[in-house]
């Protein structure tokens, strides 16, 4: 008989699932809405019921899946436990084991962009290297560390929380962390349009974005194609911050790649360039650095990831 893993991304409004072969081929995937209500108290049995639906339609049994992955909005540690998650409601518990006392299969868990992140070195963006960084810039930025082909999650899970790496003390807004200057005030979707209405309130300078009622991380990047200096300063404010703060990791593990995704990836060669021309600016010591590369698994690389945890253990 054929043997199966599967993969589970769990979300805010979302959890994504998808049953995998060993051999990482993705048979089948799905989604469920994520249930909030009485602090997610019924996510896991939700996840449980729809499995067990799901094995059913596929004409597979339980028996023939050998185990789980998952990934969780929030740090997580070595042994799965999780402190608190406060997308989900969830405090002071161990999904993985309360999943595994349901299926009565190995269910591991970790940070949802660190699983993201070994779903792209799997399959995705980082294929074929060791060591890799993940970088999602979304309404947040995000990240995970894989080294030697295993996440890094540090031991309180706070690795690679690049997103509230502090890159400008000089900041007086606050960051949802409540700290000043975080990176994901510059360079998340949200923050270039702060930095770029910002721009605006501070200059009279003709701008595209003067004309619209409100607009979003993909109009401040039109108008830089279209060479609106707002725009373009925004734009290079991002790739600032974004290149140095990599530069810092490249000199602290050195990784072989790293690999941009999120929402705000979709602009494409546009913020490529910006964000290889300030990193290669700030790293010192040598010419040959890590490689840039796009994410190529979009919202999937969240259950590959999870996969490969199950495949991997």
């Amino acid at each position: 008989m054929s043997k199966y893993v599967i993969g589970i991304d769990i979300g805010g409004t979302s959890v994504k699932l998808g049953l995998f072969t060993r051999e990482g081929e993705l048979k089948h995937k799905w989604q469920i809405k994520t249930d909030k209500s009485d602090n997610g108290k019924n996510i896991l049995n939700d996840i449980y019921q729809s499995i067990l639906s799901t094995l059913e339609e596929q004409s597979i049994l339980l028996s023939q899946v050998d185990g789980a992955g998952m990934g969780i909005p929030g740090p997580v540690k070595k042994d799965g436990y999780v402190e608190t998650c406060v997308n989900l409601g969830w405090k002071d518990c161990n999904p993985a084991k309360d999943l595994e006392a349901f299926l009565h299969i190995p269910v591991f868990a970790g940070n949802d962009a660190n699983v993201a992140a070994l779903g792209e070195l799997w399959q995705g963006g980082g294929k074929g290297a060791d060591t890799m960084v993940l970088i999602t810039l979304g309404t947040g930025v995000g990240s995970g560390i894989i080294m030697d082909g295993k996440i890094i999650a540090g031991s309180r899970g706070l690795s690679g929380e690049l997103g509230h790496v502090t890159v400008n003390p000089e900041e007086k807004e606050s960051c949802n962390c409540k700290n000043h200057g975080c990176l994901e005030q510059y360079a998340s979707a949200t923050g270039i349009v702060r930095v770029a209405n910002g721009l605006l309130q501070n200059s009279n300078k003709l701008s595209k974005l003067r004309e619209l009622e409100s607009f979003t991380a993909k109009d401040v990047f039109d108008a830089a194609k279209e060479q609106d200096e707002v725009a373009i300063e925004a734009v290079e404010i991002l790739g600032e911050y974004l290149g140095r703060t990599m530069a810092n990791v490249t000199l602290t593990i050195d990784p072989d790649v790293f690999v941009i995704g999120g929402g705000v990836s979709k602009a494409g060669q546009i913020l490529m360039d910006v964000i290889e021309k300030y990193y290669r600016k700030y790293v010192c010591l040598s010419s040959c650095v890590g490689e840039v590369h796009l994410a190529t698994l979009g919202n999937d690389a969240g259950i590959f990831g999870a996969a490969k945890m199950a495949l991997d253990m």
